[in-house]
């Protein structure tokens, strides 16, 4: 069987104010191409489908346009679940009838996964669909009071699944969660936290007995600890902290033992997301950006020590989507905070942030029964925004 593993489409993304629904639209044809060409049996999207949960108009139209034609014309078959940008509900709509046309959407979890079984010429591939939900919905589902966190939901919910699994029929697992092994993953500025404070992570070796595992939430692509267990990473760049990632769709060949082999199809996107850094007279050298795409996102890091006039309103001349703009501190004024405050705090927990701010402004030590108490705000605060 031939699989196509992809995830976070987020389609109807804005990226510092810019509508990405051109670039996604470009990229997808992409992907709908290498359908043409590879003829995969089954397509896999991992969670995020839209980047809200009321994506806009112009997102629906276009998810609405390459689904049916990935459906409808190449005759391939959809997997889909629903992320944590999603709502479960919208995304969910209509799957009963959706289903006899060969696209399967999970927005809710149930309370026994019924497996989707896709055949090949050596017989059928289980696929077990398993959508972002939060530990207090899965708690309330199973009626165990003893689910607290996102492990401890994952682990009650595979518990199940494995259960029912054949030693001898093909496995495989679709879920949208941070999974973790013994190596710390890459991570991303535009991936919204599942939970505040390390809650939101799930061991890796709940998955030992599928025979491929197929994730979305994380944007980069990359194998957690094994091979046949992967992030299939975004589509497209969402932040400046993806700008040295290469974007690819995975492609999944498996066998009748249920053997794997896997390869990266990697992706061009009408304009790329990069980082430029120097002085303004170099960075406006026509013989430097002469020999790039000028049309690309762009993150510019200003080193003059001078004042300039409207340095990005002379970048944007040049570079009409620059979005970002820095100067470069190179002296550190007397005096200053080494607070995360000053360095590249977006990167970190918001936990650690305030406990840094709590200790610099008091000068006491942030201990482990504040460290919770503030964890529970946040994770309150993230929950009633995917409400809203």
């Amino acid at each position: 069987m031939k699989i196509l593993h992809t995830g976070d489409w987020h389609i109807g993304k804005l990226v510092h104010g810019i509508h990405m629904t051109e670039d996604q639209k470009y990229i997808l044809k992409q992907l709908v191409e290498l359908i043409d060409q590879e003829k995969p049996d089954v397509l896999i999207i991992a969670g995020d489908i839209y980047d809200r949960s009321v994506p806009p108009i112009e997102a629906v139209d276009l998810l609405d346009e390459v689904l049916s034609d990935i459906v409808m014309k190449h005759k391939t078959k959809i997997i889909a679940i629903a992320g944590n940008h999603d709502s479960p509900d919208r995304v969910g709509f209509g799957n009963k009838l959706l289903r006899d046309n060969g696209l399967y959407i999970s927005g809710n979890l149930t309370e026994e996964i019924e497996p989707i079984c896709i055949e090949d010429e050596f017989g059928g591939v289980n696929f077990y669909p398993i959508p972002f939900v939060e530990p207090a919905i899965v708690r309330e589902l199973y009626n165990d009071e003893s689910i607290k966190n996102h492990d401890m939901a994952m682990k009650a919910i595979l518990s199940r699944v494995n259960e029912g699994l054949e030693s001898n029929s093909r496995n495989i697992c679709v879920a949208h969660a941070f999974v973790m092994g013994t190596v710390m993953l890459e991570t991303s500025e535009s991936e919204r936290p599942l939970s505040i404070g390390g809650s939101e992570y799930v061991n890796v070796d709940y998955f030992e007995k599928f025979n491929y595992v197929a994730l979305g939430h994380l944007h980069r692509p990359q194998k957690v600890m094994y091979d046949h267990i992967r992030y299939s990473g975004s589509l497209l760049k969402y932040s400046f902290s993806e700008t040295t990632q290469n974007k690819s769709i995975t492609l999944i060949s498996m066998d009748s033992e249920g053997n794997i082999s896997v390869d990266l199809r990697e992706l061009s996107p009408i304009r790329d997301m990069r980082i430029i850094k120097g002085k303004l007279e170099n960075l406006t050298d026509k013989d430097i950006y002469s020999t790039t795409n000028t049309d690309d996102y762009i993150m510019a890091t200003i080193t003059d020590r001078d004042e300039l006039i409207d340095p990005i309103g002379v970048l944007r001349g040049i570079y009409p989507n620059i979005l970002r703009l820095e100067k470069e501190q190179l002296d550190r004024e007397a005096g200053e905070n080494t607070t995360s405050a000053s360095g590249d705090f977006a990167k970190k927990d918001p936990v650690d942030l305030f406990s840094e701010f709590y200790e610099n402004v008091s000068g006491e030590e942030f201990g482990t029964e504040k460290r919770v108490e503030i964890a529970s705000i946040f994770d309150r605060l993230i929950q009633k925004e995917r409400i809203s």
